[in-house]
């Protein structure tokens, strides 16, 4: 049997993508390799390049790869090969780049067209995704979501590209332009992975709050919402990043309605802020202030006062003063927020803020993410300690912790909580009261009522 690897780094939509590029390769006959030990016939490098440093990663995994697998054939895909196709080719092993437009293209092509190793110049197929009069994607790239493997929560991509165009950056040159899976294919998917036995699904995108805005007739997302619950065919679904202006009221009071029937919407919300200071957030080109965001969260609490709200910040952008961060910082520690995704500011060729002047010195930014993510494990701290002593609806996942040996699994708040109990649980809904802060973190509870399931 042939056998591939494939490895993925950055994004969620990654993520999925080679979740489906893995699938359909093993629907057709091809066998899973395992790790780095060698054997397999195919490795795919699914890249990233939101920062230097993952772009830096990205090549370190090629590297990788060719030197584990010596006798396998490398096809590069993903942003990074979108990118920087050139870069990728030139390293020696590389076969074959294939960009985000013809990623869905893979499994067929390794298939069918696979040439034998690359000698001279690599075939490279990546179509420019954005500029005027070229062949840019306007179309969605149909990738099935069919998880495999201990997955207890499979993404569904329902949405990829982008059209906001921040100053610092690149993905909507690497993903092209905002485009939408159709309503009826998301349902459908959605209702062969409650088939399969799923109890949730992850709806994700590049800019998931634009969903459906490119679609005839134009839609939304908090449409797509209704009908999945209307359907009824998956019992939780939770929304990836969305962005604050698109988080409407009617999103949040869906989720705050009907946590009794199937096609819950989950009360979590991951929001990019980047930044808490007004000048800072139009310099980067974001459409909303500080005090429309405080607002955002606020209104959340206000209706789901449990609810996970995790915020993503970008540090250290060009202009930054030391008052401009202790606006971002004072607006986070304002604010009941559950968890922090902090990144440092990367210049990336390309984008507008590449040419900005003004750049913060790295050791500044180091030590200014440093204390974003004390204060970040603070928060986490907190939203877990307010919620020992109550009861929380964990789907339980179907391998356990490796370290205690527990089950494991998330709320609908997005808590990881371990407790006792049997193999057979896996996969099952089970209430569990919180009863403390393990001494690494981690929730620890005990399931109370095991006749209860969904």
């Amino acid at each position: 049997m042939k056998k591939f690897i494939i490895k993925t780094l950055g994004c969620k939509v990654n993520q999925c993508e080679s979740e489906a590029i893995r699938n359909a390769l093993v629907e057709s006959g091809r066998g899973i390799a395992s790790g780095d030990e060698g054997g397999a016939d195919v490795v795919i490098v699914n890249t990233c390049s939101v920062t230097r440093k993952a772009a830096m990663q990205s090549r370190q995994a090629v590297r990788q790869a060719i030197r584990a697998n010596p006798d396998a054939r490398i096809v590069v895909t993903g942003c990074h090969a979108q990118t920087a196709a050139a870069e990728m080719a030139a390293i020696d092993g590389v076969d074959l780049i294939v960009g985000n437009r013809d990623k869905h293209m893979i499994p067929r092509r390794i298939l069918s067209q696979l040439p034998e190793h690359a000698d001279g110049a690599v075939p490279t197929e990546c179509s420019d995704t954005d500029r005027p009069g070229t062949n840019r994607i306007d179309q969605f790239e149909m990738l099935p979501a069919m998880a495999t493997g201990s997955r207890t929560r499979p993404f569904l991509k329902i949405q990829d590209g982008c059209d906001a165009y921040c100053t610092y950056c690149i993905v909507p040159h690497a993903r092209g332009r905002s485009r939408s899976l159709p309503m009826d294919q998301v349902l459908k998917q959605i209702e062969q992975l409650g088939r399969l036995g799923y109890r949730e699904v992850v709806l994700t995108g590049i800019h998931i709050g634009c969903y459906g805005h490119d679609l005839t007739p134009a839609t939304g997302l908090i449409e797509l919402l209704c009908l999945i619950r209307e359907a009824g065919s998956i019992d939780r679904v939770r929304v990836s990043s969305i962005e604050p202006a698109e988080l409407s009221d009617a999103i949040i009071d869906l989720a705050c309605s009907g946590q009794d029937q199937s096609g819950r919407l989950c009360p979590h919300f991951h929001i990019p802020l980047q930044s808490g200071d007004d000048g800072i957030l139009k310099r980067m080109h974001r459409p909303y202030s500080r005090d429309d965001f405080k607002a955002r969260v606020q209104r959340i609490i206000g209706r789901l006062p449990d609810a996970a709200i995790g915020v993503d910040t970008l540090i250290g952008f060009p202009g930054e003063t030391d008052a401009a961060f202790e606006h971002t910082y004072d607006l986070i520690r304002s604010l009941p927020v559950a968890y922090l995704h902090v990144f440092p500011f990367s210049a990336r060729e390309g984008t507008p803020a590449f040419t900005f002047k003004d750049q913060v010195p790295a050791p500044v930014v180091k030590k200014r993410c440093a204390r974003m993510r004390r204060l970040g494990a603070k928060k986490r701290q907190e939203f877990y300690a307010r919620h020992v002593g109550k009861a929380v609806t964990v789907l339980v996942e179907a391998t356990r912790d490796r370290i205690s040996g527990c089950l494991k699994g998330f709320s609908d708040n997005y808590i990881p909580v371990l407790f006792d109990g049997s193999d057979d649980l896996a996969n099952t809904f089970q209430p569990v009261e919180i009863k403390d802060i393990s001494a690494d973190g981690v929730p620890a509870g005990v399931v109370f009522d095991r006749t209860t399931d969904g």
